[in-house]
């Protein structure tokens, strides 16, 4: 994330008011991809295992829309990267948005299995104070739900005046950097997003950049979904759903 930006975040006791402040934040030009939430507690419209990104929409052959229309309700189906996640100390959490992507790989010892993978160490190991993050990781415990909106540094004050008057508490700006993919080709497996890198192994890795790479200089567009289309002819997935067993 450039410098420019910072990170507005913000709890809520109640879903509906959440949703309220994921709208008001849509209707001021904040765009969903910087949008991040996650909860213990939200009221889905279907029992869901596993994270579901667009990595999996693309393996399924499936339309984003229709996807979270049928899976989530209310303020889940407004944002990308929608999963189910189990997280260390916390326990199964339901979580959207680039925070999302990021404890994924958290949790799946990609990014952060050196700090530890419970809620305050990644948020810290990302740039957020550490008491700060602990309040954080106690409040979702507690039932409570994170939102969390990357802005433009210039307009910060004006998000934390809009989360705290539609409810929110704990407002605060931080400098917090939450990992994205690469726009462009991609230099190396640590520019994978998160999200996509933990189904995989390193083998698998470096042939999702060889042929991301080469799909992107003909149709930039295609590049990920013909990433994953050479994935799946040369590996299988393992016990735990890692693309790793090179078929035979």
């Amino acid at each position: 994330m450039p410098s420019e930006k910072k990170c507005v975040s913000a709890t809520f006791k109640e879903e509906k008011k959440l949703q309220d402040a994921v709208q008001r934040l849509l209707n001021r030009g904040i765009a969903k991809e910087d949008i991040s939430i996650m909860g213990r507690n939200f009221q889905t419209e279907a029992k869901i295992t596993g994270f579901l990104t667009k990595k999996d929409i693309i393996l399924d052959g499936l339309t984003s829309g229709a996807l979270y229309g049928s899976l989530f309700g209310s303020v889940l189906s407004l944002l990308s990267g929608v999963g189910v996640l189990f997280i260390p100390f916390l326990g199964t959490v339901v979580a959207a948005g680039p925070l999302a992507a990021a404890l994924l790989g958290a949790t799946s010892g990609a990014l952060y299995g050196a700090i530890g993978a419970g809620l305050g160490s990644v948020l810290i190991s990302l740039g957020m104070a550490q008491e700060r993050a602990a309040i954080y990781q106690t409040r979702v415990q507690a039932g409570e739900f994170l939102i969390v909106a990357e802005v433009p540094a210039d307009r910060s004050g004006e998000i934390f005046l809009l989360l705290q008057s539609a409810g929110g508490e704990e407002v605060a700006i931080t400098d917090m950097q939450i990992p994205r993919g690469a726009e462009g080709k991609l230099a190396g497996a640590e520019e994978i997003a998160p999200d996509i890198k933990s189904g995989m192994s390193e083998e698998a890795q470096q042939q999702f950049v060889e042929s991301y790479n080469q799909a992107f200089e003909k149709s930039p567009e295609n590049a990920l979904m013909e990433a994953w289309k050479k994935v799946k002819q040369l590996f299988d997935r393992d016990d735990q759903g890692i693309f790793s067993k090179r078929k035979q």
